[in-house]
């Protein structure tokens, strides 16, 4: 059983936590403003796209209209995609525009092409001020490999996007013009991968 803190302890407990929390409650007094933000998840340790999921989620429990464009990513099945066609698609658009991952279709012609496709129907959805929120899950190895213009993508972001809208944009190696448009920029950091131990992708981790 453990020991209750003598009464002293707790009173200096109290004491700092409330003085913490009047420092708390002063910092979010000046937060007031709202808009619609840039999102980058980028680098090499995984949960890019199921961090930018996770607020696709989000904004469907909050019964926001969303949209999805996957520019990589082919035709095989993952949890995210499968459970929103089968169960959200009145209020989340799912758009897989890529043929799989560029060293799987060994054709740049048609991966640019694919990826042209994409940003078409990317932009598309974020004209329309309904949507709350755009992933365009993957759009940084278009980027990366020259498929897209990352100066048009920035510019079309800051002169074209509703004022109110989310657009989330992951992948590795994401440019740096992007990095400094964006509002919020998180780089997932590698320290361990059960890939390199032999472990292959594996359902309801990876896909």
């Amino acid at each position: 059983m453990t020991d209750t803190p003598p009464k002293d302890d707790l009173a200096r407990h109290a004491a700092k936590m409330a003085k913490k929390k009047a420092a708390r409650d002063k910092i979010m007094a000046t937060k007031s403003d709202q808009k619609g933000l840039i999102i980058v998840h980028t680098g090499k340790g995984k949960g890019k796209s199921s961090a930018a999921f996770g607020m696709i989620f989000r904004c469907i429990a909050h019964q926001m209209p969303c949209a999805v464009v996957q520019f990589i990513k082919g035709g095989m099945s993952t949890g995210e995609r499968d459970l929103i066609l089968s169960k959200f698609q009145d209020i989340c658009q799912f758009h897989t525009m890529g043929e799989g991952f560029t060293w799987e279709t060994q054709d740049k012609a048609r991966d640019m092409e694919m990826a042209q496709a994409a940003w078409e129907k990317a932009k598309e959805l974020i004209r329309d001020p309904a949507n709350k929120m755009v992933l365009l899950d993957e759009i940084n190895i278009a980027l990366r490999y020259d498929y897209l213009d990352v100066e048009e993508v920035v510019t079309f972001l800051q002169s074209e996007k509703p004022e109110m809208t989310h657009v989330v944009l992951t992948g590795r190696n994401a440019k740096e013009p992007l990095i400094e448009a964006a509002d919020l920029v998180t780089e997932m950091e590698l320290v361990k991968h059960p890939f390199r131990a032999g472990i292959k992708a594996q359902i309801g981790v990876e896909y």
